[in-house]
């Protein structure tokens, strides 16, 4: 069976991927990809607040500053 690009185990063919997906949809098997997911996702915000920790708060509001004119489409960032 191959693995997908997390390392999860997924038919190669469409119709046991098929049966697979309806065996998670009606709860038959439990989807390997959501426990993952939700550790990668605890471990960014752990990094995101480390690194402000260790940002000056010019440094800071130099990044807001050019995040809010990308955002409002603003000339200068």
């Amino acid at each position: 069976m191959p693995k997908g690009p997390r390392g999860e185990k997924r038919p190669a063919d469409a119709i046991g991927l098929a049966v697979l997906i309806g065996k998670i949809a009606t709860g038959e098997v439990e989807d390997e990809r959501e426990t993952l997911s939700s550790a990668a996702a605890e471990m960014g915000r752990a990094g995101g607040k480390k690194r402000a920790e260790n940002m000056t708060p010019e440094r800071r509001k130099e990044i807001a500053q050019k995040a809010a004119a990308k955002r409002w489409g603003e000339k200068g960032a």
